[in-house]
């Protein structure tokens, strides 16, 4: 019986994990319906781990779902970015001031040096090593938290973001602003001010998620004028 419900519960993960990077990737399109059993064929799977799956990700934002229509996607526009970021600036501040208490002078070194490694670059190029070194930073500071659910959930919304952000350029500004909010958190986290490191974060947050918004909003314009 143990076998058997590890199997399944292995199943549904698979088939969650493949329908949401899916969604996230932009291989399932904003408000396209997902069909139980289209899903189940795709993946060659049953049903049941495809309904489990489509909940998850019903509870997660992702997937809309009403009696007798259905299910679809939900398109990943501004609304669906400010919800996100809404939570992050609940969910990183605390992060953040657990961390002040936790970190080491071997974690500081490494923060310096990912901040040294990012002012380093081409601000006219090297987009995908900003935001490689960028999420090595956060990543020091959370991946030890004893809350691993508060964690994993980070890093759901931070892929997501970075999927949604992904075609769009890194404004020469915002660039500049991340080099300085990352400063000014390490001066915090050296002076052990947890308050202060907690309101830097979620200026972070903030302006990262104004800034992907102003990039959708920037690109749709584009597309309204033929651009």
């Amino acid at each position: 019986m143990e076998g058997r419900t590890t199997r399944a519960s292995n199943e549904e993960t698979s088939v969650y994990d493949r329908l949401r990077d899916d969604i996230v990737h932009g291989r399932v399109k904003p408000h396209e319906r997902l069909k139980v059993s289209e899903l189940a064929r795709r993946m060659g799977t049953s049903t049941n781990p495809v309904r489990e799956a489509l909940q998850q990700l019903r509870g997660e934002g992702f997937v809309i779902m009403e009696t007798n229509r259905g299910a679809w996607v939900r398109p990943m526009d501004a609304d669906f970015v400010r919800d996100i970021v809404e939570i992050e600036m609940l969910i990183e501040p605390k992060l953040t001031r657990w961390y002040v208490g936790m970190a080491t002078t071997e974690d500081l070194r490494f923060l310096e040096q990912i901040c040294a490694e990012m002012e380093a670059l081409d601000p006219e190029s090297d987009d995908a090593e900003h935001s490689r070194l960028d999420t090595l930073f956060h990543r020091r500071m959370y991946d030890r938290h004893y809350n691993h659910h508060a964690v994993e959930l980070w890093w759901r919304h931070r892929d997501i973001l970075g999927a949604i952000s992904r075609p769009f350029r890194i404004s020469p500004k915002r660039r500049n602003d991340v080099l300085r909010e990352h400063r000014a958190l390490l001066e915090a986290l050296r002076s052990q001010d947890a308050d202060a490191a907690a309101d830097i974060i979620a200026t972070h947050v903030a302006a990262a998620g104004r800034h992907i918004i102003e990039q959708m909003r920037g690109s749709d314009a584009g597309h309204r004028l033929g651009t």
